[in-house]
């Protein structure tokens, strides 16, 4: 399996890794977890960013699963550029989630745009 396929299970874990973040920062008992949604509706401050951070992954998931799959089988982009781009994109996701959650709103948004260009350049390249 290429590097590039393991950055997407991670992409893939990141929400839980966001969601996580929620619960601890709402403070969640670790033993009521009978409605998590319902404790995450209602939560506020650092804990609501992490669950709207949560949201957006799982948003942007999707697009970067397909860009990967999309540019290896293509076949025209060298591996190694398609790792880079994809640890590259990682990065971003992981860079967004801190920032998001410090709500550091012009750098999420920064961060956010370097990680759409990061997808955009998977597609373009391929072809």
């Amino acid at each position: 399996m290429t590097l590039a396929y393991w950055c997407v299970l991670i992409v893939m874990l990141l929400p839980l890794v966001a969601a996580a973040s929620a619960k601890l920062l709402g403070k969640m008992p670790a033993s009521d977890n009978h409605d998590p949604r319902a404790f995450l509706d209602q939560v506020t401050g650092k804990a609501k960013r992490a669950n709207n951070a949560q949201l957006n992954s799982h948003e942007i998931a999707p697009f970067f699963a397909a860009a990967i799959i999309i540019a290896q089988q293509i076949g025209q982009m060298a591996q190694s550029t398609i790792d880079v781009l994809a640890i590259s994109f990682v990065i971003s996701r992981v860079l967004y989630l801190i920032a998001y959650i410090a709500d550091w709103a012009s750098l999420r948004s920064l961060i956010w745009l370097a990680g759409l260009g990061l997808l955009i350049s998977l597609f373009v390249l391929s072809t």
